[in-house]
């Protein structure tokens, strides 16, 4: 039974059934029976679910609704909020998982009954997963509203940690006792149980892990801007640099991404400012790892949660450039053992505030922002982590490997020195990174972390490592102890030896070699003089609906997900480590650059075949690529549309070609305030027999082919002005011819 205050969007009904906005908005315009708004502002309604699911039905748009866009339905018009919709989500979860038989009881009494017994099963499951205390907690840590005959509830306690101290010890004790759980009562429940028996549904289907993975994944998606994400690949590539840690802490934990990306721990402690964040964590990591999770809500620097925790390792990527840190009231905190820091250098603190948590010799791993290595408010703190061999190595990641997104970032990895030991060799690991991406801001990952480790791992066994030219060196820490104290990896990397004169003529004998052959595929001069063609036309969507091609999109649901010939069964997750085609990658005739996620519910996913067109939708690109044998089997990403044409009745290429006309584009072009979007459907060409279809696809394909020399022969002809520029000021090329 669906809620009725439920409510979705026009965005959502667009997912609901399939289609694009646009058919929402004609649907609105020519049914009068269309349900009404419920809510919502008149530039965005909002509507009942059950009402537009029930609408659907009766039209034959919508056969039954998918089960995972039924309960994302339910969860985002939550009337208390997603966030807390979730929290209520990761609760169940846990009891689905650890008590199932009390789950199957539960979820066969009335929703009355289901949400007045709810909360004490929900307290077992919780005690039982975070440690058998439990605390009194007066005040909401959840975003949900408090009802009043409830805001006295026990809460879970998830801090398993020494207690705080005792207020009014110092400044770091306030507020440093709130529990990142709280037991919501049978008044905040009973908006949630239609949501809660669904997620019941759901976790059958794709486990209680994923389940959650999946409504958090759309939760931040839907909400780009109120989150700052760490990535997979850096948050993996810091839990390898921080070796295999029996315990770890994360003080910045937001979204729990870095303590989940750990092998085994035992024990994971996290904090975040923000209440919400710091209950999905806890929720988060309960469920995908079997160490005790221990999760506090507080500002770290001014009330860390976990006073005397030391633990074997730390990861954190904390918030950059916050000026309101505390710098006024913790002068004369204990934590700044190598200095205190500037107001301006937030950072450091943060770094401080690590290695105080670290046992000796446990490691720290912090992604940090490039100018915390080079501005000079914080050169002496980065000359006494230097001289005392906190500082162990910096690396510079390629720009658009984590947010922000359009500057390198830096990881820091420290260690905390052993008590009476000096360094046994003083030297300080640099790496850039920069050329394992082959300067591409979103390089592949892969040789990136292989580039990083084959660095780090000598490094940490011996203290000391080969150099790479222009990659990784290790340098003496009293050449780095000069009035900067300047740690930006670039700047003590020579560059890397490329072969001179000889390797630059190489390149010039292949752009002469690329010319040539760019010269040999160049379209030959159009014919003057003759009358234009003129075709009876018809659309994409038209083609669409008489079985020509099939149409599909990243994240489409239905009954054709379900039977696509390449996509994985429905009910598994997709299998990880799948490459990503995106967006970026079509519009730059690029291999595919991303991997798919783990967890990734195989309905979303849409695996490419040799002779699929893919077009992208943003931006009013003209771009449409044929994929090949060696792009094929690649998931299709975010902002992309794939045409799938029947061998018998299209050409490939045709297709293609014609789809890239510019008045064509123009015709199905709409336009916001920010960007340009593609309706496909709207694409047209003409009808024309096989034949004829195939005479046109080998002229297109020739053009493409001619495209790609061009392209080549650019990227040849600017590495080799960038290595004569080079070589002439460096004195590895002579000036004379």
């Amino acid at each position: 039974m669906q809620d009725n205050a439920t409510e979705v969007t026009a965005a959502g009904i667009a997912r609901l059934a399939g289609v694009g906005r646009a058919a929402v908005s004609n649907w609105r315009r020519r049914h009068a029976d269309f349900p009404r708004p419920v809510g919502g502002t008149e530039a965005s309604p909002a509507f009942a679910l059950a009402e537009v699911e029930e609408w659907l039905r009766k039209q034959g748009k919508l056969a039954e609704v998918p089960l995972r866009e039924r309960v994302w339905q339910q969860l985002a018009g939550h009337p208390a909020g997603p966030v807390t919709a979730l929290v209520h989500v990761g609760c169940a979860l846990l009891l689905i998982r650890d008590r199932p038989t009390e789950w199957l009881k539960l979820n066969g009494l009335t929703d009355a009954r289901m949400a007045e017994l709810l909360p004490a099963k929900l307290a077992k499951a919780l005690t039982r997963r975070f440690g058998s205390q439990t605390a009194v907690n007066t005040e909401r840590v959840t975003p949900a509203p408090v009802d009043a005959s409830h805001s006295s509830q026990a809460a879970v306690n998830t801090d398993g940690a020494p207690s705080a101290a005792a207020p009014g010890s110092g400044p770091m004790t306030a507020s440093a006792g709130h529990a990142a759980l709280t037991l919501p009562g049978p008044a905040e429940l009973a908006a949630s149980v239609p949501l809660l028996r669904g997620v019941g549904e759901l976790a059958v289907e794709l486990g209680t892990r994923r389940a959650f993975e999946f409504l958090l994944g759309r939760q931040l998606d839907a909400n780009p801007r109120q989150y700052t994400l760490t990535p997979a690949g850096p948050a993996a590539l810091m839990a390898e640099l921080a070796g295999r840690p029996r315990t770890v802490l994360d003080p910045a934990a937001g979204t729990g991404a870095l303590l989940g990306a750990l092998g085994s721990p035992t024990a994971v402690y996290a904090q975040d400012a923000a209440p919400d964040l710091a209950a999905l964590t806890a929720l988060r990591l309960a469920l995908s790892t079997d160490a005790e999770v221990h999760a506090r809500v507080g500002d770290t620097l001014r009330a860390d949660a976990f006073p005397g925790l030391a633990v074997d390792a730390v990861l954190c990527h904390p918030p950059f450039n916050e000026r309101n840190w505390g710098h006024d009231e913790l002068a004369y905190d204990p934590r700044w053992e190598y200095g205190f820091p500037a107001r301006t250098e937030s950072e450091l603190a943060w770094v401080q505030h690590a290695l105080a948590h670290l046992r000796d010799g446990g490691t720290a791993v912090l992604l940090m922002p490039p100018a915390a290595a080079s501005r000079r408010s914080g050169r002496r703190i980065r000359a006494d982590l230097l001289r005392r061999g906190a500082l162990r190595a910096v690396i510079a990641l390629p720009a658009g490997s984590a947010p922000p997104y359009n500057i390198p970032l830096h990881l820091w990895v420290l260690r905390r020195p052993i008590a009476g030991a000096q360094p046994s060799t003083p030297e300080l690991l640099l790496v850039d990174t920069a050329a394992a991406a082959d300067g591409r801001a979103r390089g592949d990952w892969q040789d990136v972390r292989s580039a990083v480790l084959d660095a780090w791992r000598p490094f940490d066994r011996t203290g000391t490592a080969d150099e790479q030219p222009g990659l990784s060196r290790c340098v003496p820490v009293i050449d780095l102890l000069d009035d900067d104290v300047d740690l930006a990896p670039a700047r003590h990397l020579p560059l890397p030896a490329d072969g001179g004169a000889e390797r630059l003529a190489d390149v010039g004998a292949r752009l002469g070699d690329t010319l040539r052959l760019a010269a040999t595929l160049a379209p030959p001069p159009p014919a003057t003089g003759a009358p234009p063609a003129r075709w009876p036309l018809t659309s994409v969507g038209e083609l669409a609906r008489a079985g020509a091609l099939v149409l599909r999109t990243s994240g489409s649901s239905g009954p054709a997900a379900a039977s696509h010939p390449r996509t994985p069964a429905a009910g598994r997750p997709a299998r990880a480590g799948v490459p990503v085609l995106t967006d970026h990658d079509v519009l730059a005739a690029a291999a595919p650059s991303g991997v798919l996620p783990d967890g990734e519910p195989a309905e979303d996913v849409v695996l490419t075949e040799a002779g699929d067109v893919v077009v992208p939708v943003l931006g009013g690109g003209r771009v449409a690529r044929v994929v090949d044998e060696r792009t094929a089997g690649a998931a299709l990403g975010r902002n992309l549309t794939l045409l799938r044409p029947d061998p018998a009745a299209l050409d490939p290429w045709f297709l293609a070609g014609f789809l890239r006309g510019t008045a064509n584009n123009r015709q199905a072009s709409s336009y916001a305030s920010t960007a340009t979007r593609l309706d496909v459907r709207r694409l047209q060409l003409p009808r024309i027999p096989l034949e004829q279809q195939r005479t046109y696809g080998e002229r297109f394909r020739g053009l493409a082919a001619f495209e790609d020399a061009l392209r080549l022969a650019g990227h040849l002809g600017e590495q080799l002005v960038r290595g004569m520029y080079d070589g002439l000021t460096d004195g590895t090329v002579p000036p004379g011819g």
